[in-house]
């Protein structure tokens, strides 16, 4: 008997060859497989365990109506919400252990919907013609999603492809047997960061929350971290969060790919999760290293932070739009918001003489926040810099009294 048991997912009409090879190799190790055929206008050589004619009414409609509409896009649509429903419900009811998606664009676009349904720590694979393309915004990618670039996997099997196949068939059913799900008997903080060189609050805030039974996960503000923060804030994983690098929001704002989508610090908010939010590296907008700056930025002052990653300072004026941004975000908030403003600054940089230090932009940030702090946030001023043992301290209090006020969310 298998051990785990892998969803395939794909278009069998036109990729059967390429899915029952995913097929049998899960098998030759020793995995047991359920199908699935998203397909709409051909049949696979034998039946799947799950047709296309139930995903589309899974979907809300038939294969009919799929074919009728004479769209492919729409189609695919009405695939994509049938499978995504079909395999979150297979995975709620512990039929699957993992997940797995071959297609070229519109199957990748299917595989997209389906495994951000799935919950994090379910392995979830992905075998694209575009893997690692710019054709696939951040917001589109599941906090935990695995793909593989599908060599030479465009029509029909050989060496080239089942090499990529192969690797991902071993793969997920590894993954499956492998995986370490969340452990969600200690409620979890949810944080946002960058290194220790720039902003270092964590160092004292981390062992401080645990101390105090919670767990807590610091998230990279570098477009994929807050991508995987803002998926879990969305289903309410938090019991609160300590949002204190926004610069992915400055990052969208100014146009740059390092983004990690337009909703980058509101799904907190709308899940009611309470929120301690701050200003790390506010004034810095990231962009690939090897890339020109976003036309917004053209012309403006660059620090090279590696080959992938450089950075902008942003203007006063455009700091003040930032402040703008974030206020009008957390306007929308369902549960507590508080938001600390550290007097003298948001990274290690921009201390006075720092290579980064900008007393004015700074002042045009504060002036604005001031100005614009909606009415459900409390604004707490803080005579310190981000650094100082003085923001975490502050934090600390803030959660503190959440948690004997019972504020927190729960579970």
């Amino acid at each position: 008997m298998s051990d785990r048991t892998i969803l395939i997912v794909g278009t069998y009409d036109t990729k059967d060859d390429e899915l029952n090879y995913l097929a049998e190799v899960i098998r030759g190790q020793g995995g047991g497989v359920m199908t699935m055929d998203v397909s709409v206008l051909g049949d696979p050589s034998a039946p799947c365990d799950i047709s296309k004619h139930a995903v589309a009414e899974a979907g809300g409609h038939s294969i009919q109506e799929a074919i009728d509409g004479g769209d492919e896009n729409l189609a695919m649509q009405i695939m994509a919400k049938g499978s995504a429903l079909l395999a979150a419900r297979l995975q709620a009811e512990g039929r699957i252990d993992g997940v797995i998606v071959l297609g070229g664009t519109m199957g990748t676009d299917l595989a997209l919907d389906l495994c951000s349904a799935l919950p994090l720590g379910v392995p979830k694979y992905i075998v694209s013609t575009v893997s690692f393309s710019p054709l696939i915004p951040p917001e589109r990618l599941p906090a935990d999603v695995q793909m593989i670039l599908w060599a030479g996997g465009l029509y029909g099997l050989n060496s080239v492809c089942k090499a990529s196949l192969s690797q991902a068939a071993g793969a997920v059913l590894g993954a499956a047997r492998a995986v370490e799900r969340p452990d969600r008997t200690r409620p979890l903080i949810g944080m946002t960061s960058f290194g220790k060189t720039v902003l270092r609050y964590m160092v004292a805030l981390k062992p401080a929350l645990e101390e105090r039974g919670f767990e807590v996960a610091v998230f990279h503000a570098t477009g994929m971290g807050g991508r995987a923060f803002e998926s879990l804030a969305a289903e309410g994983a938090f019991a609160a969060v300590m949002d204190f690098a926004p610069q992915e929001v400055g990052n969208h704002l100014m146009g740059s790919t390092i983004s990690a989508g337009a909703d980058r610090m509101t799904n907190a908010g709308r899940s009611g999760t309470p929120q301690i939010v701050s200003i790390g590296c506010y004034d810095l907008v990231d962009f690939v290293g090897w890339q020109d700056a976003p036309v917004k930025l053209a012309g403006q002052e660059q620090h090279a932070h590696n080959r992938l990653l450089s950075s902008v300072m942003m203007t006063a004026d455009q700091r003040r739009e930032m402040a703008q941004t974030i206020c009008g975000k957390l306007a929308g908030a369902d549960g507590p918001v508080v938001l600390i403003l550290p007097l003298q600054g948001g990274n290690e940089w921009d201390r006075p003489g720092g290579p980064l230090s900008d007393p004015e932009g700074l002042e045009a940030f504060i002036a604005e926040i001031r100005a614009q702090c909606p009415a459900n946030v409390q604004l707490v001023e803080l005579d310190a810099h981000i650094n100082d043992p003085a923001f975490a301290e502050k934090a600390l209090e803030v959660f503190d009294g959440w948690q004997a006020g019972g504020a927190l969310r729960r579970a």
